[in-house]
């Protein structure tokens, strides 16, 4: 079927339309960021008899953030030019999917600007549920890049798929991978926040004032493990089904191509991150470490594996 192009038009000017819109929700959020006060305050703990001034504790420090209405009020409209990006990124999908009559990831420009979209969408609902708006601007920027990265260096015009993916398992596989991709970007982002705020709080000294406006160390070590626990079944699915496809099309079920090696890799550090986790003595800084191992691996294989290296799935430029 011939592609549609005034679609893949829309698609594209959708598409940068979106990549903007971000960036400008980025800068509210970086305003609301700066409007955002860190005080210290000294509490002094009186002795539990006398009560005199001289019976008095060591003075403890601690930093209160406080946030003005104007600082909220900006911070309000960054969240809702993030929502307009999202609509403008998903209607540059499914303008793409219209536009080829296929499912909207078949090569690397239209993959990663599903996982991304994906990744945008779940930070929103972790957003409004968390209170954590003013991570936004953390989680956008790596979003950001890799949707800059997709529109110029891997940009490729809409097209029909290669005969070796016009299969179901294109729908099956690649959505499943799309969306664990993109929510597991998430932990990644939370877990390298988390060592900084932790790191801030065993010495306040350490990284000022911007670790001081980053949620608990807890708060973030709890959201981290809480989204890599629905990103990792999926990612687990999405492995079993492209096995079950490469079996279909190669007439095997692994072969330690790169894609899948490293895949696999991934996999296994997120397992050890999530029993590391569950496992009192391994919670904290070690266990994010290793959820930030996991992030690196799959932002390895998103770009380096694909680009770089030749393999079976080098032809397809998708997951």
């Amino acid at each position: 079927m011939p592609v549609n192009e005034t679609l893949a038009r829309y698609s594209d000017w959708s598409y940068a339309s979106a990549v903007v819109i971000y960036v400008l929700a980025m800068v509210f959020y970086l305003v609301e960021q700066a409007m955002t006060k860190t005080k210290r305050q000294v509490a002094r703990e009186l002795a539990a008899v006398g009560g005199g001034e001289s019976d008095a504790a060591p003075a403890e420090s601690s930093v209160v953030v406080t946030s003005s209405p104007r600082a909220e009020r900006i911070g309000r409209m960054g969240f809702a030019l993030n929502v307009l990006g999202v609509m403008l990124h998903a209607l540059a999908v499914v303008l793409r999917g219209l536009a080829t009559d296929r499912v909207p990831w078949g090569n690397m420009y239209e993959y990663g600007s599903a996982v991304c979209l994906f990744a945008v969408i779940g930070w929103l609902v972790l957003a409004k549920r968390f209170d954590i708006r003013r991570l936004s601007v953390w989680v956008l920027l790596p979003i950001v890049v890799l949707l800059f990265l997709g529109g110029t260096v891997l940009y490729t015009p809409a097209s029909p798929v290669q005969p070796a993916l016009q299969s179901y398992w294109l729908a099956i596989h690649v959505t499943a991978v799309s969306i664990a991709s993109g929510l597991l970007l998430l932990p990644g982002v939370a877990s390298v926040l988390y060592l900084f705020r932790a790191a801030y709080e065993k010495d306040g000294n350490r990284f000022g004032k911007f670790a001081a406006r980053l949620p608990k160390a807890e708060v973030l070590d709890r959201l981290a493990y809480r989204v890599t626990i629905v990103g990792f079944p999926l990612f687990t699915f999405a492995i079993i089904c492209g096995a079950i496809w490469a079996e279909s099309a190669w007439g095997r079920f692994w072969g330690w191509d790169p894609k899948e090696t490293t895949a696999f890799v991934a996999w296994v550090i997120y397992a050890v991150y999530l029993h590391a986790r569950a496992t009192a003595g391994w919670r904290g800084s070690r266990a994010a470490v290793i959820n930030v191992l996991g992030f690196a691996a799959m932002v390895f294989n998103l770009f380096f594996i694909n680009l770089v290296t030749s393999g079976l799935h080098s032809y397809a430029g998708v997951a």
